[in-house]
């Protein structure tokens, strides 16, 4: 690896930073805080850096000061984490400031925990981002010594993705014209998902099924070693049409079976292991089971509706219900190793389950018909009787109304209305 290498890309980086326009996301970064942000690819993570850039920029610091790496850069190819030294020499040998630290995509390099540590402890300020959710696991944290924050970044939350739109709500818009506006746009982030960058292209589903293609391969095959690349597809695919049901682990294998293709249950817990840690999937545990039984029934949901989407043709209820886990996940499983939301099944179904918050949510696209009506209410009815509810929800497509009975407050929400109040629109930071 040769510092001239690094001196073309720190150049570029600065170059990149000047000319890039942002859309400002509501991220507070600690003003002495150094950072990792983790999550999904094309979540926004580089634009955070662009934008953490351009704050010291604003404040009065040099643009020569700022240097950014984007280890995916095929230049990079081959680099070991001995190599990381070489930016800092390179960096030397062209200014005389102390750098401000940006390195993108650091997880293509073994062992960059260490390095990361060492700036710290150089007091350097630094800001890293990757794709990998084992970056946030106990293992790195303990190497990086509480020197840096870390958050997990996601895809645009419906707030953003209209504010991204230039639609920012108004006092009460729900009673007004600005109504059929985020109608509109709900419509369109419903399906499609809220990659930043997927709003500037026509063929949505070209651009995810590329997306997708990227996180696997790349993500999961390659890093992985994967050599039965067939079933692993399969196992996504089943995941995709099953994504409002609990499957266990043996089941989904006998599915991948069904077509042909060999697996075994051991090789389809690690596919899921190594899809939750590429962030394209995360699961959720019965509340109701037994610990055993946790570890092989689950519910699995897509990090973002726009890469369900591609896998489906009857999509409504299940979009429906993946948008509501992607916004209670992000609300309260923040800790990647520590679950706060569950779904309850024993005996009765509850789609989503907040034991601390004593909370209860239905998910159903419509609840006009009177069978589906009397079930999910029967169902939240019957939780209250086993651990009381402080607030229980159904969310629907389109439906509004309050519901009293059996000593329980039920509130129908519009999806869409839903997803822009306050505690799930703005309740921690990006994260919603």
């Amino acid at each position: 690896m040769r510092k001239e290498v690094f001196k073309t890309l720190i150049q570029e980086g600065q170059t990149e930073i000047q000319e890039i326009e942002l859309y400002q996301r509501p991220f507070l970064f600690e003003e002495q805080g150094r950072y990792v942000l983790v999550g999904i690819r094309q979540a926004g993570k580089s634009y955070l850096l662009y934008q953490r850039a351009k704050q010291y920029l604003q404040a009065g610091h040099d643009i020569k000061e700022i240097v950014y790496i984007n280890f995916d850069d095929e230049r990079l190819y081959g680099m070991k984490v001995e190599d990381l030294d070489l930016i800092l020499q390179a960096y030397s040998s062209m200014y005389s400031y102390k750098p401000i630290l940006f390195f993108d995509e650091i997880q293509n390099i073994e062992g960059w925990e260490h390095f990361a540590r060492r700036l710290a402890n150089q007091k350097y300020m630094v800001f890293i981002t990757g794709s990998n959710a084992k970056m946030l696991s106990r293992d790195i944290a303990t190497t990086l010594g509480a020197r840096y924050f870390d958050e997990k970044v996601y895809p645009y939350s419906f707030r953003e993705y209209l504010e991204s739109n230039g639609v920012y709500l108004e006092e009460n818009w729900m009673y007004g014209q600005q109504k059929s506006v985020v109608q509109q746009y709900f419509a369109e982030y419903f399906k499609w998902g809220g990659f930043p960058e997927l709003r500037l292209y026509r063929n949505k589903r070209y651009w995810l099924n590329g997306l997708y293609e990227k996180i696997v391969l790349g993500d999961v095959i390659q890093r992985n070693s994967i050599k039965n690349d067939h079933a692993l597809r399969l196992a996504v695919k089943r995941i995709a049409e099953n994504v409002m049901q609990p499957t266990a682990y043996n089941r989904l294998a006998n599915m991948v079976k069904d077509t042909g293709v060999s697996t075994s249950t051991a090789s389809i817990i690690e596919y899921v292991r190594y899809m939750k840690e590429a962030c394209l999937l995360f699961t959720l545990d019965n509340y109701a089971s037994k610990f055993a039984e946790k570890e092989t029934a689950k519910k699995h949901y897509f990090t973002d509706n726009g890469l369900l989407s591609i896998f489906l043709s009857d999509s409504k209820s299940p979009l429906l219900e993946n948008i509501c886990a992607i916004a209670l996940n992000k609300r309260y499983n923040q800790d990647v190793e520590l679950s706060h939301l569950y779904y309850y099944n024993r005996n009765i179904e509850v789609d989503f389950f907040v034991p601390e918050e004593n909370l209860a949510i239905q998910v159903s696209y419509s609840i006009e018909d009177a069978d589906t009506r009397k079930r999910e209410i029967s169902a939240l009815v019957a939780l209250n009787k086993i651990y009381p509810l402080k607030e229980a929800f159904i969310i629907t497509y389109d439906e509004e109304e309050t519901i009293e009975t059996n000593n329980l407050r039920i509130e129908v929400k519009p999806v869409w209305k839903w997803l822009t109040n306050d505690k799930l629109a703005k309740g921690w930071l990006i994260c919603n």
